[in-house]
């Protein structure tokens, strides 16, 4: 079994049943906000993002995409860890109008063209974090993006993300922010908003 195997093992387990989201979701906020996603309050709660029509490739976004709390959205999930996930998760993309891609970003060749692509604490946990973007790129007009850098390597974090290489990628200087507990998250993050195609 190769590295990203093992990590996508170590992923599946992590999420479990994906019964209990919170902490992911509560993260996920955190995320969105430095994206610079604007939250609006629709009567039942102020966790609403308004896409006002835009399509939407989540790239990563896993069992508990930011797109479940998007309205006037054309959105996709990509991400492999959805062939292990249990059913139900997927039917909720179903009802929720979300399709879903259970194939690896690197893998991505797609003739569609999204107005906006996501990255949210994904590329650690990828074979080719290089290549994912630029698919990303050739993909999307544009592209949010929050990661981690400068972390250990482990099992379910393949990689060490830097600045350095981040902004080369990209084609553009992001930010770089020592989080100290907000929304339970803890270390030094990248976040920006960059041209795609």
């Amino acid at each position: 079994m190769n590295d990203w195997n093992e990590a996508q093992e170590w992923e599946s387990e992590w999420h479990s049943n994906c019964v209990n989201s919170y902490g992911e979701e509560e993260k996920q906020l955190l995320y969105a906000d430095r994206m610079g996603l604007v939250r609006f309050h629709d009567g039942r709660g102020p966790y609403n993002f308004d896409m006002k029509g835009a399509s939407v490739l989540d790239i990563g976004g896993g069992p508990y995409s930011l797109l479940l709390k998007c309205v006037n959205v054309e959105g996709v999930v990509a991400d492999p860890i959805l062939v292990h996930v249990p059913d139900w998760v997927k039917q909720r993309y179903v009802a929720a109008n979300i399709g879903f891609i259970e194939t690896p970003a690197e893998e991505l060749d797609s003739d569609k063209v999204f107005n906006e692509g996501w990255m949210y604490n994904v590329l650690q946990h990828t074979e080719d974090p290089e290549l994912i973007i630029q698919n990303a790129r050739k993909a999307c007009e544009l592209i949010r993006i929050f990661e981690w850098i400068d972390t250990s390597v482990n099992v379910g974090h393949i990689h060490t993300l830097t600045e350095e290489n981040l902004n080369k990628w990209l084609g553009g200087y992001g930010k770089v922010e020592a989080l100290t507990g907000q929304a339970n998250c803890y270390g030094r993050c990248y976040y920006g908003i960059f041209l795609g195609r």
